[in-house]
């Protein structure tokens, strides 16, 4: 009875915000703050300085930390005292490109409420999360004069981009970014009925393939069967990458691969709806490794994916060419206990060691890798958060882990030195990363309930 009195309280102070608090998240949304295009730079800082004046204007401390890319903001409120504990946030200000922008329904930067969810980009991943983050914070210091523990924040802007910036400060601002506990609020829960922590994260590494053979494009008539054509060496050779059984073939990918103990497979939601994903996605859940269910092939086995091919001609017509080189995108997904750039290598040096006879292959690893992350599900910081979302929910919590990664995790987690939870509301049909992403305008009150009622278990 005292927690649904203590969420109702909570809900009637969300309540006075609620209308404001809209209008402040849409302008949050209409900042192109898109952090892998150069020609989007001004828009970004733009969206940092907007952050920067709503935290100053509710009592923050605040710092903008400059980096290679794009700054990260860093603010603190300590008035709670060393007697209370500090609790680190992190969320990013970035978003990812629109394209295909013609998929959209709406403007991806002119937020558009249908059926009581907000559509733009970001509007999940991750400034809507961010922003019940900020909402919350705001709520209570207006209303009580203060927070109950000491609370820092770290809001990057190259999140989408792979957190280079980051990464690389990090270790000289663990000062700044000590404490007690690390909360990562840019996760999700597999249905809105069920709250859930996430627990673990897979690592990640991307880079770039190119395969060349001529100088310049060839006429396909006059040099086909002649030239090797680079389209046909990288198909082949992405294609080489697995089996019949969905499994990795390139020599040492598995070496460091330690499957979850009993214990550990207890603890989480293992359950899986196949007709339920292929009704929201339009797709059968075969990806992967034949040997194992679709959850465990995305929650606890490494991938290599290819995100993206380029070669040649793609237009509306037909242009009857051998084209000088050709590119793909590729990902891997990783575990732990995997090291991410002794993944690339063996990736890298497999494709380049199989190029064919008359082409040349070079792979291209990208900087911002990250290491796979596992949370306690003992710590108290995820004792205090599950227990605020089942009291906000009215239902226990339950324990998944996500298929994605944030790769700066680790460091932040390192440099701060506290335990790490991992929460958030997004679903998995929010289209983030694609067209017609979207959020809840109810997931923003229940973020809101969830990030006070935390605040206040997590008070000593």
């Amino acid at each position: 009875m005292k927690a649904q009195t203590e969420i109702s309280q909570i809900n009637e102070l969300y309540q006075t915000y609620r209308e404001q608090a809209l209008k402040d998240l849409y302008t949050f949304l209409k900042f192109q703050s898109v952090s892998s295009e150069a020609e989007f730079k001004t828009q970004v800082l733009a969206c940092a300085d907007w952050v920067v004046d709503y935290l100053k204007k509710i009592g923050f401390e605040v710092e903008v930390w400059p980096t290679q890319g794009h700054p990260t903001i860093f603010a603190q409120y300590n008035r709670a005292g060393p007697s209370q504990p500090t609790l680190l946030i992190y969320n990013h200000y970035d978003v990812q490109p629109v394209d295909p922008i013609e998929l959209w329904q709406s403007p991806p930067f002119e937020p558009t409420v249908r059926n009581g969810e907000i559509y733009a980009r970001g509007a999940q991943d991750n400034k809507g999360q961010c922003f019940y983050v900020l909402l919350a914070l705001k709520a209570m210091i207006e209303s009580q004069g203060s927070l109950p523990i000491n609370i820092k924040l770290c809001i990057e802007g190259e999140e989408e981009c792979g957190s280079h910036g980051l990464s690389q400060i990090a270790k000289t601002k663990s000062k700044q970014l000590k404490a007690d506990y690390l909360a990562i609020v840019d996760l999700g829960l597999t249905e809105i009925t069920k709250p859930a922590i996430t627990l673990g994260l897979r690592g990640l590494v991307t880079m770039d393939v190119e395969v060349s053979s001529s100088h310049t494009d060839l006429h396909s008539g006059s040099h086909g069967g002649v030239a090797f054509n680079p389209i046909h060496a990288l198909v082949g050779l992405l294609a080489s990458v697995r089996n019949k059984e969905g499994a990795v073939t390139i020599p040492g990918f598995y070496d460091d691969v330690q499957p979850l103990s009993k214990e550990e497979k207890s603890q989480l939601a293992l359950d899986f709806d196949v007709q339920a994903y292929e009704a929201t996605f339009g797709t059968k859940p075969t990806g992967g490794e034949a040997a194992f269910s679709p959850v465990e092939r995305n929650w606890i086995r490494p991938t290599l994916e290819i995100n993206g091919i380029n070669g040649g001609y793609s237009g509306t017509g037909f242009k009857t060419v051998i084209p000088a080189k050709a590119t793909a995108k590729v990902s891997c997904r990783l575990v732990p206990k995997q090291d991410p750039m002794k993944i690339g290598k063996l990736v890298a040096h497999y494709l380049e060691s199989h190029a064919p006879a008359g082409t040349h292959v070079k792979v291209t690893i990208h900087p911002g890798v990250g290491q796979a992350v596992r949370a306690s599900i003992d710590s108290a910081v995820t004792k205090a958060f599950a227990t605020a979302y089942a009291e906000v929910f009215q239902k226990p919590c339950e324990y998944i882990y996500a298929g994605g990664s944030i790769p700066v995790v680790p460091e932040l987690a390192t440099a701060c030195g506290g335990e790490v939870v991992m929460v958030g509301l997004g679903l998995p049909d929010d289209c983030i990363h694609a067209p017609n992403e979207h959020f809840g305008v109810e997931r923003i009150e229940k973020g809101f309930l969830t990030i006070v009622r935390a605040l206040q278990l997590l008070k000593k």
